[in-house]
């Protein structure tokens, strides 16, 4: 490969002629891209993009895909020391394990622990993370650093619970300001965006609900919270409302354009209706259904009826093609079986819902999400010169079946490159990690967690002959 680091070092303009180019209608031939100030300055036939631009550095990748960078719209960056402690867990593991570990991180932990999840957020193609926003007490900006210096752009929200949910509960009046000042401290960043949180809606007063939503609406950010994902908590509200968390969020005037929804998966068809009706994006968490979930949610009615969505992993495992390839299977395992659909979107909806449909979902519609000119040059370089795409009938199908994250061979954010072979060019991974190792037990072992089950590795002598 052309030495991807000496070539985009300069700040010059570069014409980028890959083999492939993922725009709106598919993988395209014989097309290029300009590459100017961090952003798709111009796309089209080769020979008129050099004619026009004589000055740009033009390198060619007749083996790759160019496409755009996948977006994850709901994580938790913060949650990536204690990962796989939620294995094979019942749940609501919210409770039991991630609401006691991210209360319990300091601002170094809570750093340390977001750098991790920017950087395994990259190395899967996610060049964009919507975050739901970090339970520790006050260290949202060790978070946003660590984003910034890895080179993820994020969506990051500012919880705003005022009835629990968290490590610290300040007063009506401190969150509010709290969640102005972070919004203000967002502004004109070129990687990072602000939001407002609720974690669940019965953390929070009817009022400060409605609150936070209409000024995430005002700000022109997106309002995030999960709803309707465990089906003890639909009864919660039911017993405390008299109404689904789905159904009261409507009531209380909480839905909109502005909100984003984790997960919706246990959703009668009038809550259906209400999501199309006021505008409201969901973000479609099938890895998380499959892990610790209670229901897959019906995306594929969900686009039938114009319900804007987008793929997230949920902080599950960062790699956006196998994430697209589980979106199709539960959908197909789910729905698509039982009444004869074979193709559950047809390959074509799983890359639009982890990349431009992911944008709009997450408020980013003008911003990436997509190959085309004025957006943020956020891409992928992905080598088609694999035994996966060898030969190639359907390269769009192929890519949610077959693709995956070692097929990446650069990521760029804003036109600059940041990994290279899923390593960074500009810093020290293996640094980041080996401190890691060395922190991370003592951080979990000082956390008030409680586990149902044992970790397999501790049954193994147990298991039956």
């Amino acid at each position: 490969m052309t030495d991807l680091r000496q070539f985009f070092a300069s700040a010059e303009d570069v014409i980028v002629v890959p083999g492939r180019l993922l725009l709106d209608d598919g993988p395209q031939r014989g097309m290029a891209v300009l590459l100017r100030g961090g952003r798709f300055g111009q796309i089209g036939d080769p020979a008129a993009l050099r004619s026009t631009h004589p000055q740009a550095r033009v390198i060619e990748l007749p083996d790759h895909l160019m496409m755009p960078g996948f977006i994850d719209t709901h994580t938790h960056m913060t949650q990536s020391l204690g990962k796989s402690l939620v294995f094979g867990e019942p749940s609501e593991i919210f409770r039991r394990i991630w609401v006691p570990l991210e209360g319990s991180l300091d601002e170094h932990m809570v750093y340390l622990s977001s750098k991790l999840a920017a950087l395994e957020c990259l190395r899967g193609g996610f060049t964009t993370a919507v975050d739901a926003g970090t339970r520790s007490a006050g260290h949202i900006g060790k978070l946003v650093d660590a984003a910034r210096e890895v080179g993820l752009r994020l969506v990051v929200a500012q919880i705003c619970n005022d009835q629990g949910g968290t490590a610290q509960m300040p007063e009506h009046d401190e969150i509010i300001r709290r969640a102005e000042a972070h919004l203000e401290a967002c502004q004109d960043d070129p990687l990072i965006h602000g939001s407002l949180a609720i974690s669940i809606p019965e953390v929070a007063s009817d009022a400060m609900l409605r609150q936070i939503s209409a000024m995430a609406a005002e700000a022109g950010v997106t309002f995030q919270t999960h709803v309707n994902e465990h089906l003890v908590a639909v009864e919660r509200s039911l017993v405390a409302n008299g109404r689904r968390p789905l159904e009261h969020l409507a009531h209380i005037g909480a839905l909109g354009p502005q909100t984003l929804i984790a997960h919706s998966t246990l959703v009668t068809p009038s809550e259906l209706n209400l999501l199309r009706d006021t505008g409201t994006a969901v973000a479609y968490n099938p890895v998380a259904s499959v892990w610790k979930g209670n229901a897959i949610a019906p995306a594929m009615q969900m686009r039938a009826l114009g319900i804007r969505f987008g793929l997230g992993t949920d902080g599950t495992r960062a790699d956006g093609f196998r994430l697209m390839d589980a979106a199709e299977t539960l959908q197909r395992a789910g729905y698509g079986l039982a009444c004869g659909d074979s193709s559950c979107g047809g390959g074509w909806l799983w890359v639009d819902a982890a990349t431009r449909m992911a944008a709009d979902a997450s408020g980013l519609a003008r911003v990436t999400g997509r190959i085309t000119e004025g957006l943020a040059a956020d891409f992928l370089l992905v080598d088609l010169n694999r035994p996966e795409f060898t030969p190639s009938h359907d390269l769009t199908w192929e890519l949610v079946r077959y693709g995956n994250r070692d097929q990446i061979d650069a990521v760029f954010t804003n036109g600059r490159l940041r990994l290279l072979h899923g390593w960074p060019v500009d810093w020290d991974a293996h640094a980041l990690m080996s401190e890691i190792r060395e922190l991370a037990a003592p951080a979990l072992a000082a956390a008030p967690i409680q586990r149902i089950h044992p970790t397999a590795d501790s049954l193994i002598a147990a298991r039956p002959a």
